[in-house]
């Protein structure tokens, strides 16, 4: 006979910290680009014809993805931006992605604007100051009390680390609506010149916005899973093998990413998954629900691996590399969202949330449907 595993014992919230009612996740919404290139497009577009960058291309386990490409010159080829033209590329997808993916998660949950009190954004691929949530604040005239949080340059894992901002500012503040925005306008990151490293990146990375409607609602009154726990490790040691910094050659901010982060990565994901777990009574096999960022190829293998799961385990997170690219902050919750729609999660399950990246750091999160 099969045991049930044991349930958590205390209203565990962020960080450990006791709420009263604890947060829940009651509604996903995501936006993106209205173009979509394969990746044959993107070589075609660029005039790629070295076969090792093509080979980086058609070897990433990535069918398409959305993107907002450079305009064309009087020549039929892609202009090259300078970087005041790719952060108003930021600004402006940004703000546009933005506002649809906020709008669709708050229609799921038959929420209004005015019912939004705290607003987190999420990105990696532009600096604004003001930032994106006073943008948004704006764009969408949403009250002009609404509690505002930016986290910028962060990377891919910075979803989580908005996650626990998000909720931890909802559990205090109980029957209120507090959402989560990532925003990654990821071709306003591009650098085009030719060499290995920035065709790895330029082979990996899409655009796209998703937004989570967080509440701890006294009334219970929407679905969706309670987030109960968190926990973070970060690798200092490889605190250069992601980073987005200044490149002098080009004058713009240039993306690197070392070869062997995925097997750092994947040697640590047992480390921060037994922390997560500690205390609950759980275990790895008790997890029904593994929702893992779309880092890579090499990753999500590597992931997999040292975590013992299967392809059924990670099958969102590849679908949506296949679909979008490598999603930055976001990709979490676009593979969240598809769980979701294919309807086979029960009460009473367990899912747990992966993210990775600069640090490197990996955060989770533990949640219960």
């Amino acid at each position: 006979m099969t045991q049930t595993p044991t349930p958590v014992k205390v209203p565990i919230g962020v960080r450990g910290a006791p709420f009263t009612v604890r947060p829940r996740i009651v509604s996903v919404g995501t936006a993106v680009p209205p173009d979509a290139y394969s990746q044959d497009d993107l070589l075609d577009l660029f005039n790629i014809d070295d076969q090792r960058i093509a080979s980086v291309f058609r070897n990433s386990a990535i069918k398409r993805r959305f993107l907002s490409l450079p305009p064309e010159g009087p020549d039929g080829t892609r202009t090259t931006e300078t970087q005041g033209e790719l952060l108003r590329k930021h600004r402006n997808q940004g703000v546009d992605m933005g506002v649809r993916a906020l709008q669709a998660a708050l229609k799921e949950a038959n929420a209004d604007l005015s019912d939004v009190r705290f607003l987190c954004c999420v990105t990696s691929t532009g600096l604004l100051t003001p930032g994106l949530s006073a943008l948004l604040v704006r764009e969408l005239s949403l009250n002009p009390d609404t509690a505002r949080l930016d986290v910028v340059g962060m990377g891919c894992n910075a979803g989580l680390n908005g996650l626990n901002a998000v909720t931890g500012w909802a559990g205090t503040h109980p029957g209120e609506l507090a959402i989560l925005l990532c925003i990654e306008a990821c071709s306003a990151a591009y650098v085009f010149d030719g060499s290995m490293r920035t065709s790895v990146v330029n082979s990996l990375f899409g655009d796209g916005a998703v937004a989570a409607l967080v509440i701890a609602d006294p009334r219970q009154s929407q679905p969706g899973p309670t987030v109960l726990k968190s926990s973070s490790f970060m690798i200092p040691e490889s605190i250069d093998a992601m980073r987005f910094d200044w490149d002098d050659d080009h004058g713009k901010f240039s993306f690197y990413l070392d070869r062997d982060v995925p097997y750092v990565v994947g040697a640590h994901a047992e480390l921060v998954i037994d922390s997560l777990l500690s205390g609950t009574g759980l275990r790895r096999k008790d997890i029904e629900h593994w929702i893992v960022h779309s880092g890579g190829k090499k990753v999500i293998d590597s992931v997999m691996i040292n975590l013992g799961l299967t392809r059924h385990d990670v099958r969102h997170t590849v679908s949506v590399l296949r679909d979008y690219g490598n999603l930055s902050s976001g990709s979490f919750l676009f593979s969240y969202r598809r769980l979701l729609d294919e309807g086979t999660v029960s009460p009473g399950d367990y899912g747990i949330l992966m993210t990775m990246g600069p640090g490197s750091t990996i955060e989770t999160v533990l949640v219960r449907w």
